[in-house]
Formats: structure tokens, C-alpha cells, sequence
């Protein structure tokens, strides 16, 4: 209970969550090294979230964060946003900023939002470093020259789309594990957002998913390579030799 008690443990969180995001494929770490890091984020805001008393958790304050996509038109990440912010039990939108360029806000306690900008920060590198990677090989050489469009897109649908799947599955499995211990954490943290969320009043719509052309060859090439990142260990349950989260 040190961390609650200490006024700088959200600091400190913050700190070791940015000293994290520090080993990124940008530095010349691999995916997976990127996504162990991200595993071990998840596995101190857990430990975070816990050490708070129901009392500290309602005084906490809700921030804004956000992540730049640098981009007028869509991303792939767009198909997994929705699934980060549930994995950090925040609230995620869209806008645009002063260049018109879309922007995600990620809306929540200051250590979820912290989270879930690392983890858009992760993915987003990871799906690019595998379309390369896509574009390099055997299947990707047999598309025609006027199907790359399409196969680009799809693949990176299929892995965003994996990837979303799989933290989607996590969550369940991290909110177990925390709802063993006898608190209704989740229900409590969204019930702080919700009421902050409210505050701001704000004019959201929701976007109609409108249906996509894909190729199958390149989308399910996508999903064996979303499936593939090592996302698993210490975000789903305990690894082997180690306590699970929470307890």
C-alpha cells in the first residue's frame, strides 16, 4: 500500500511507463521486444489500479491524451483504437486537428490513458513494420501492380483486426483475475470516466462502418502476422514461475 500512500505514485508510474516506451521499434527493438515491454506496463498498471483504496480511485483525475496519426485519411490503427481503449478502460475519439489531420483522444485515468497511448504508439509501428515486411515477400510479388492498393490495406486490416481480437480476449482475462481479489475494479473505474466523460458534454457521433473490398490471400496474411506478435505473455494471465496480476 506504499504506492497509494505516496502523493508521487502515479508519477513514478508515468516515469517507469515512459522509460518503456523508450525501447521502441523506432530504437531498433524487434515487435515482440516492443509488445514484452508493453506486457510489463499492463502488469504495473494492474499492480497500480490494485494498491488504490475505492476512495483514491474516485479522487483520481481524469486527463486527455493524445496520439497523432500524422495523416488526413484513415490508418490502419483506426480498426483497433476502440479495442485499446477497453484493454485501458478508457474512452477513445477521433478528431481533427488545426492541419486537418486526425488525431485519437484517449480519455481516462491519467495511468490508463498513459497506457493506451503506448500500446496505439506499439501497434501502430508494428502493423508498419509488418506491411513491409509483407511487401518483401513471395504472395505480396504476385499481386498485380493495380491490386497492391487493396492488398496493402487488407493485410493490415487482418493484423489490426487480429491484434484488437486478442487484447479483447486478454482484457477478460485481466479483469478475472482482478475480480478474484474481491473488488469491482472495472466497475468502479468506469464509473469515475463515465461521470468525467459526461462532463465535457461533447458531440459525438458514431461512424457507420461502411463495407470494405479486401483480399483474402493479403488479410489473412495480416491476421497470421497479428497473431504472431508476442502480445500474450504477462498481458494474459501469469507468465510460468511468476504470481498473476492482482494478487
Amino acid at each position: 500500500m506504499d504506492q497509494a500512500l505516496n502523493p508521487d505514485g502515479l508519477d513514478k508510474l508515468k516515469l517507469r511507463i515512459r522509460a518503456l516506451r523508450a525501447k521502441t521499434i523506432a530504437n531498433g527493438c524487434t515487435e515482440d521486444e516492443a509488445l514484452s515491454a508493453a506486457a510489463k506496463v499492463a502488469e504495473l498498471l494492474d499492480r497500480h489500479d490494485l494498491s488504490l483504496s475505492d476512495v483514491e480511485l474516485r479522487a483520481s483525475p481524469c486527463e486527455r491524451r493524445v496520439y497523432e496519426t500524422y495523416r488526413k485519411k484513415r490508418i490502419p490503427l483506426d480498426d483497433c483504437i476502440g479495442a485499446i481503449a477497453h484493454f485501458c478502460d478508457c474512452r477513445v475519439w477521433r478528431e481533427k486537428n488545426a492541419t486537418g489531420e486526425n488525431i485519437y483522444v484517449f480519455f481516462g485515468l491519467g495511468a490508463d490513458v498513459e497506457v493506451a497511448h503506448y500500446l496505439a504508439e506499439l501497434i501502430d509501428g508494428a502493423v508498419r513494420a509488418e506491411l513491409g515486411r509483407f511487401k518483401t515477400s513471395v504472395d505480396y510479388a504476385r499481386f498485380r501492380h493495380q491490386q497492391r492498393h487493396l492488398a496493402n490495406a487488407s493485410f493490415a486490416l487482418g493484423m489490426v483486426g487480429s491484434i484488437a481480437d486478442r487484447l479483447v480476449a486478454i482484457k477478460a482475462g485481466r479483469d478475472q483475475v482482478n475480480e478474484g481479489t474481491g473488488r469491482g475494479l472495472v466497475v468502479l473505474k468506469t464509473s469515475v470516466v463515465d461521470a468525467e466523460f459526461d462532463k465535457l458534454d461533447l458531440n459525438l457521433r458514431n461512424q457507420r462502418s461502411s463495407g470494405r473490398m479486401v483480399s483474402m490471400t493479403a488479410y489473412e496474411a495480416g491476421g497470421a502476422a497479428g497473431a504472431s506478435l508476442a502480445i500474450n505473455p504477462g498481458l494474459g494471465g501469469a507468465r510460468s514461475g511468476t504470481t498473476a496480476k492482482g494478487s
